[in-house]
C-alpha cells in the first residue's frame, strides 16, 4: 500500500474529517505529522485574543505525530513560529512514498519541500489568490520569489479558480495541478429529524427577541479589521432607515474590533452581539440567520469556509468581492449576492431589497449546490495521484 506524509502545522477542524476519511478508506497509508507541538492541548489565536480548544475531536481515525517545535515565539503567525529540527529526519523514517505540505512559508515545511524534492513526489496544498495584489515592484520582486518556491514541488492540489490562477501566476504548469476543493463536513451542517437544528434556533431566536417573520443577517468570524465587520454594521444601520420593518443583525465572535463594535451597536435594539461559539454550536448558529454576509476586504481572505458552512445550513450568502470563494460558489441571486468590497452603497442596496420568502428560495438553492464541495472529492483526487502517478 502506497504511503503518503502529510505535514500541516496543528489540527484544523477542517482538514482532520478528510484525514481521517483518508485513512478510512485505506486505499493508502496516512500519517500526519503535527509541527505546532505547543498545540497538542490549547490553540492561541492571536487575532481572537483568546486560547481555542475546539470541542469537537480533531485527532480520531488516523495516525499521527506532533514533532517538537522549538521557536522561542511558537505559531503560524510567522516564518520563524514553526522550527521542528527532527521533522525531516522523522518523516524520511517513516518512508513514504509522496508528501503533501501545507504552507511554504513556514521554515521547517519549506525545508522539508526543499530536501525532499527530487528525491519523491511533493505535493503542496495552498488557497492563496491574487485577489489582494498591487502593481508594484514589490509584487514584481514576490512574483519572482514565489516563482523559485514553487519550483520544490511536483503537484499543487488547488482549492478554487481563485488558487488556481495564483498557482498558475507563479509558474505551476497545468498537468501540475490538481483540483482538490475547500469543503467543509457537509453532513455535520444537516437538519434531520434527530438533530432538528431548525427548531433549536427557532428556539434561539425567540430567546434573543426576534419574530419568526423577521429578517436576520448574521455575521460570524474574528472581529478584525480584513474582514470589515464595522463595515457591515454601518451598512447596515443605513439600509435600516430606507425599510418600513428593519433588519434584525446579530455578530457573534471575539476580536480587537469588540470594543468599536458595541459602540456602534449601543442603543440600536436592532443589533445584538453575542460572544465567540464553539464548533458544536456553530450549525444551529447559522440558522440564527436568514442570510450571512462576509464583507471581507482582505488582505488574506483566500477563501471564507464560513461561506461553505452557511450554504450547507441551508442559508444564503452576501460576500464582496474580496472573499476568495466568490467566483466559485456564489451565484448572484441564485444562492446568494456579491458586491465590491469597498461600495457601501451597494451593500446597503442588497440589504435594503432583502426579502423573507426569496431568501429561503435562494437558501434552498445553497444547500444543492455546496455538495458537490465535499470531502470525497479531496480523498479521490489524493487517492488517483498516488495510484496513478507514483
Amino acid at each position: 500500500m502506497k504511503k503518503l506524509a502529510i505535514v500541516v502545522s496543528h489540527p484544523i477542524q477542517y482538514y482532520a474529517p478528510w484525514f481521517k476519511l483518508l485513512a478510512e478508506r485505506q486505499n493508502i497509508k496516512l500519517k500526519v505529522f503535527y509541527t505546532w507541538s505547543q498545540a497538542a492541548e490549547d490553540v492561541e489565536d492571536k487575532t481572537f485574543g483568546k486560547t481555542i480548544k475546539w470541542d469537537i475531536p480533531l485527532l480520531e481515525g488516523y495516525d499521527y505525530e506532533f514533532v517538537e517545535n522549538s521557536s522561542k515565539d511558537p505559531g503560524t503567525h510567522h516564518k520563524n513560529g514553526i522550527i521542528c529540527p527532527e521533522l525531516i529526519a522523522k518523516v524520511s523514517a517513516w518512508h513514504p512514498d509522496a508528501i503533501l505540505v501545507f504552507g511554504w512559508y513556514l521554515k521547517s515545511h519549506f525545508k522539508v519541500m526543499k530536501h525532499f524534492k527530487g528525491k519523491i513526489p511533493v505535493w503542496f496544498r495552498g488557497d492563496s489568490t491574487l485577489l489582494d495584489e498591487i502593481s508594484g515592484v514589490k509584487t514584481i520582486l514576490r512574483r519572482f520569489y514565489l516563482t523559485w518556491v514553487y519550483k520544490h514541488i511536483d503537484k499543487a492540489f488547488y482549492v478554487g479558480a481563485e488558487n488556481k490562477r495564483y498557482f498558475k501566476a507563479h509558474g505551476v504548469k497545468e498537468y501540475q495541478l490538481v483540483f482538490a476543493p475547500h469543503a467543509i463536513d457537509n453532513s455535520r451542517f444537516a437538519d434531520s429529524e434527530i438533530i432538528q437544528y431548525e427548531i433549536q434556533a427557532l428556539e434561539w431566536r425567540k430567546e434573543l427577541g426576534f419574530s419568526e417573520d423577521d429578517i436576520v443577517i448574521l455575521f460570524a468570524g474574528k472581529f478584525e479589521a480584513k474582514k470589515q465587520p464595522d463595515f457591515l454594521l454601518k451598512a447596515f444601520q443605513k439600509a435600516n432607515k430606507d425599510r418600513e420593518i428593519p433588519l434584525k443583525f446579530v455578530l457573534v465572535g471575539h476580536g480587537p474590533l469588540e470594543n468599536k463594535l458595541k459602540d456602534l451597536a449601543e442603543n440600536d435594539r436592532n443589533i445584538t452581539v453575542l460572544p465567540f461559539q464553539n464548533q458544536s454550536k456553530m450549525p444551529i448558529l447559522y440558522r440564527l440567520g436568514d442570510v450571512i454576509c462576509l464583507p471581507s476586504k482582505g488582505p488574506g481572505e483566500t477563501w471564507g469556509l464560513a461561506v461553505n458552512e452557511a450554504m450547507a445550513s441551508r442559508r444564503p450568502v452576501i460576500v464582496s468581492s474580496k472573499v476568495g470563494c466568490a467566483s466559485d460558489l456564489v451565484r448572484e441571486n441564485v444562492n446568494g449576492f456579491v458586491f465590491d468590497y469597498n461600495n457601501h452603497l451597494a451593500l446597503e442596496k442588497i440589504l435594503t431589497g432583502l426579502n423573507k420568502h426569496e431568501l429561503q428560495i435562494l437558501g434552498n438553492k445553497a444547500k444543492q449546490d455546496i455538495k458537490a464541495w465535499n470531502f470525497e472529492t479531496i480523498v479521490g483526487a489524493i487517492e488517483r495521484e498516488i495510484q496513478n502517478n507514483i
